[in-house]
């Protein structure tokens, strides 16, 4: 059985970039507010949000770990074809556009059995099968599937909140909560990718995601042998 954990990493393109109408329907609430201060607040949110959203953000990072081999495999958006590995070589890093990215991933999702995700379902997976119609390719298969079949997909988030009966944290969080080394530091945080990627740090995203993958790994352990039934 080939079972992988994987995530994502994305940024938003310059806000400016987008059309009129775009940026207006984006910043329609906050035009509303008449309090400068609020307004001023709601504006850097909404713009900050987009890089939560496929139409508005593209992917820079998909980390994946192999489960099975026990190495991590991080693709990252580099306009050169590289390749390097971590001190420890437990992780292999390649630098690829965003649609060689995306295309690889497919192509390795036809030969695995199940996807490990920590909130996939509401944001990894959507996020890249819409970039990938964005950018016509044809996902290999829908990850998504039924919410309560964990057979081919498990969403860690869905399965530590019981499905949303309890109150969702961060990974973060939940790494420290139960005893894991957390992927955040002080400068590589899922806030701080935007900061990163337009100081031109892509490769320091990378490590983060690797970080990321594995500790979401480490957190599939504990559900697997204390949670699941």
């Amino acid at each position: 059985m080939r079972r992988i954990v994987f995530d994502i990493e994305t940024c938003s393109y310059p806000f400016e970039s987008l059309s009129q109408s775009q940026r207006e329907y984006l910043l329609r609430y906050a035009e509303k507010e008449s309090d400068p201060d609020k307004k001023e607040k709601m504006t850097d949110e909404a713009i900050r949000y987009t890089s939560l959203y496929p139409f508005t953000a593209k992917c820079i990072a998909i980390g994946i770990f192999d489960i099975e081999k026990e190495h991590s495999y991080v693709y990252y958006e580099s306009e050169q074809q590289e390749e390097w590995k971590s001190e420890d070589e437990s992780v292999s890093y390649k630098g690829l556009s965003e649609e060689e990215m995306i295309k690889s991933f497919w192509r390795i999702m036809k030969g695995i059995d199940l996807v490990v995700t920590f909130n996939g379902r509401n944001f990894d997976i959507p996020f890249l099968m819409l970039r990938s119609a964005l950018l016509k390719i044809k996902p290999s298969r829908n990850l998504i599937g039924s919410r309560y079949d964990t057979s081919h997909h498990i969403d860690l988030l869905e399965q530590f909140t019981f499905y949303g009966i309890t109150r969702k944290f961060n990974l973060d969080f939940y790494c420290h909560a139960f005893g894991i080394e957390s992927p955040k530091t002080d400068e590589a945080s899922g806030m701080e990718v935007k900061n990163l990627y337009e100081a031109g740090r892509i490769k320091e995203i990378a490590t983060y995601c690797s970080r990321d993958v594995y500790a979401t790994y480490q957190l599939f352990r504990i559900w697997e042998e204390y949670l699941k039934h």
